[in-house]
């Protein structure tokens, strides 16, 4: 049988390692700037703790974990002869792996609430595992990369969030529009268009605005019971751009008053640095609003159709389902997979990474090899990549090697340049070789590294 991985996952090769380690150590290098810490936390959880956070769908999305050692011992029998799923995995699984870092998170902050000092600051850059169907962009295996803050109502936050945003993408070269609105001023226009129990309907279809158009919201408002009246209404409001003109309009709801002047003051904030990409205001931004409660993030790339590549917001709540309520947070995640295809579309990773070889020595007989084989060591410990190859053979196989492994310098060791104590550097894009000592070897190897 030819061996073969799950479906929905997938092997990296080292190129692809070393890019997507490069996407990572930016997002965190500005993480820990901004003064986030690191956690982690456990690939599996108890299904307790998972269950019911995410919807009647999501829960269908878990992947379950059988029991350790005879599973069936315990199973829940009369389910077992109806073939009863549901009723059966209480009995035979009581773990599973975790769907996103946010329900395992709030779990944390709930456990160590006395050993943590609030407001917390937290990052995870850790897999995820969703029984999703797997399609172009969409797998079962990923990585998440989340910045929150918790125990905070503080909208500084707001602001600093979408400055990390800022500053990721112009280290990484991808232009975007970072994109802001609120939860409480879409209820405020659900309230002003006296469809408050319609908001969910609502917002679902404002969220398909850009590509259904106008007649397309309408009419799958209508389906959803928005009449033509309040549809007119919502759409009166959807002409206004600036948040002056909103707050007039939504003069008349509570909430929708209390969420321009929120937005007016995470602008402000925003107004004292100098963002390099757009940060805009976007009353049509809907996001996951089940889950939000104030201010919601969308991050788009301006030059490769792709959806949105980071979106977060603030919610009021987070740990209350794990029995403490009332403390506040707000996050940011970073779509790692679609920022991977962005930057590959755009040809934006560096040409070096930091983890290729530098150099590959080769010597030709048993003692020139044992004089190469120090020669590595001591180009090591002064932080060359540095490798050899394992035998004295044919320079032709070993120059093969060299090729395949796209390495820059190749030392050449023979009976002479032992003799001498030197090697035979011979620059692979060049063609160009010279008897060097190994303190020049190195200056050569680091400012060829600096011309890249």
């Amino acid at each position: 049988m030819k061996p073969s991985i799950p479906k929905g996952t997938r092997d990296f090769s080292p190129l692809e390692v070393s890019r997507r380690k490069y996407i990572f150590d930016t997002i965190r290098s500005v993480f820990e700037k901004s003064g986030y810490q690191p956690i982690e936390t456990p690939v599996m959880e108890n299904l307790s703790t998972l269950t019911g956070k995410y919807g009647e769908e999501g829960d269908k999305l878990l992947f379950k974990v059988l029991n350790n050692g005879d599973f069936l011992a315990k199973a829940d029998e009369a389910a077992l002869a109806e073939k009863n799923a549901a009723r059966l995995i209480p009995s035979i699984s009581k773990r599973g792996l975790r769907y996103d870092l946010t329900v395992p998170f709030a779990r944390y902050v709930v456990m160590y609430q006395h050993e943590l000092s609030f407001p917390f600051k937290r990052y995870q850059i850790q897999p995820v595992w969703r029984a999703d169907r797997p399609q172009k962009g969409r797998y079962q295996e990923f990585y998440q990369c989340d910045a929150d803050v918790v125990g905070s109502d503080g909208l500084m936050y707001e602001s600093e969030l979408a400055l990390i945003y800022d500053e990721v993408f112009s280290k990484l070269g991808v232009r975007v529009e970072i994109k802001l609105n609120n939860r409480k001023i879409l209820n405020g226009i659900a309230e002003v268009a006296g469809i408050s129990d319609r908001m969910m309907e609502m917002t679902i279809a404002l969220d398909k605005l850009d590509k259904i158009g106008w007649e397309g919201v309408q009419r799958e408002m209508a389906d959803k019971g928005i009449g033509e009246a309040a549809a007119k209404k919502i759409e009166s409001i959807l002409q206004y751009n600036s948040l002056d003109a909103i707050a007039e309009a939504l003069a008349g709801s509570e909430i929708g008053t209390k969420g321009v002047a929120e937005l007016q003051s995470v602008f402000e904030y925003l107004a004292t640095a100098e963002p390099i990409n757009e940060i805009t205001f976007d009353l049509t931004l809907a996001r996951g609003l089940n889950y939000y409660t104030g201010c919601i993030f969308e991050v788009k790339a301006k030059d490769v159709a792709m959806g949105s590549i980071g979106g977060g917001g603030r919610y009021d709540d987070l740990t209350g389902i794990f029995g403490l309520p009332g403390v506040s947070g707000v996050g940011i995640s970073f779509g790692a997979e679609r920022i991977y295809d962005v930057m590959l579309e755009l040809e934006l990773f560096p040409a070096h990474h930091s983890n290729e070889l530098q150099i590959l020595l080769m010597a030709f007989d048993e003692a020139t090899h044992l004089y190469a084989f120090r020669c590595l060591q001591w180009l090591r410990a002064r932080g060359i990549a540095a490798d050899l190859y394992p035998e004295p053979a044919r320079l032709k196989k070993q120059m093969k090697y060299a090729n395949a492994r796209q390495v820059p310098f190749v030392a050449l060791v023979g009976e002479e340049e032992m003799a001498a104590g030197q090697v035979s550097l011979k620059n692979m894009a060049t063609g160009e070789q010279a008897l060097l000592s190994l303190e020049q070897v190195v200056e050569r190897i680091f400012s060829n590294h600096k011309g890249h």
